[in-house]
């Protein structure tokens, strides 16, 4: 009896000991290995992709020196963007599509331009006629005021007039250019009222023909 109650306590004994070390085993694999360092903050890694830092000045003159550098830096940088601005300018200016807005870019457009600078109209006195009406409201005399009123109303009407006109013969002439073209009338006719409406000189991209030139 003694002989078979100890071969059970080994039997116990072993089976203990052996789910003991499936345990541990377990424990073992999903344990993932340290990597012996710890993580480097993002100020660090950044720090390290922009390379190393330059020592501190040692002396006031060479603080002085460097940031005399820095500003030197900063005004070419400053100079070449500005140069860059102007020449896009320039080239907005001279018509160039890759530079121009997206809604004035396009032959349809370019020949609307071509038609509206081709012709003197009432249309370009609006921004004028808007600072004569600004002027005639500050002038303390009422009649002054009527009057001007008046005047700059009916003349307001003759430019809406002569505007719808412009626009029904502008949609028509873009049709006959450029018969495979998708053109709607009312965008035609506003673009051509908006350039028409701005004073010549102003006007972007600048007039490639004269008054009383075909176009």
């Amino acid at each position: 009896m003694r002989f078979l109650r100890r071969k059970e306590a080994e039997s116990v004994a072993e089976s203990e000991s052996g789910e003991d070390a499936a345990v541990e085993d377990a424990r073992s694999k999903a344990h993932t290995p340290g990597k012996g360092r710890p993580t480097p903050k993002r100020r660090d890694a950044e720090q390290r992709k922009r390379g190393p830092m330059a020592p501190p000045p040692r002396t006031t003159r060479e603080a002085m020196r460097r940031a005399r550098g820095n500003k030197d830096e900063r005004k070419a940088l400053a100079a070449k963007r500005r140069e860059i601005r102007v020449k896009q300018r320039e080239r907005m200016m001279a018509g160039d599509d890759q530079y121009l807005m997206p809604r004035d870019r396009g032959p349809v457009k370019a020949y609307i331009r071509d038609l509206v600078d081709s012709r003197r109209n009432l249309l370009g006195l609006f921004m004028p006629l808007a600072i004569l009406i600004f002027v005639a409201l500050l002038v303390p005399d009422a009649r002054v005021q009527s009057l001007t009123t008046l005047l700059c109303l009916a003349m307001l009407v003759v430019m809406i007039l002569e505007g719808l006109l412009a626009g029904r013969r502008y949609t028509k002439l873009v049709r006959q250019r450029f018969p495979k073209e998708p053109v709607r009338g009312l965008s035609i006719g506003w673009y051509a009222f908006i350039r028409a409406s701005q004073i010549r000189k102003l006007r972007v991209p600048k007039p490639r023909v004269s008054p009383g030139d075909k176009v």
